[in-house]
């Protein structure tokens, strides 16, 4: 019998990622409320976004064909 190895993943928060890059994001943290309110922007896991631009940790991010700006805290709350 073969053993069965998991992959492990890494993950980061979102305002870790440079500009450009196709990223997938693989976990949404935060209380129930927050995770709605992004879920309700687009971003969920397993969505594909992209930053966009970066200022002082806040970014401007694509997602579903959508320019949408985060401030650092919200970013930080995404893992990619």
């Amino acid at each position: 019998m073969g053993c069965v190895q998991e992959r492990e993943v890494f993950m980061m928060p979102l305002t870790f990622a440079d500009s450009g890059q196709l990223l997938t994001i693989q976990k949404i943290t935060g209380n129930d409320e927050t995770k709605q309110h992004l879920a309700t922007l687009g971003f969920v896991t397993g969505e594909e976004i992209s930053i966009i631009n970066k200022n002082g940790g806040n970014l401007i991010v694509n997602v579903k064909d959508s320019r949408i700006a985060l401030d650092k805290t919200l970013a930080n709350r995404i893992y990619i």
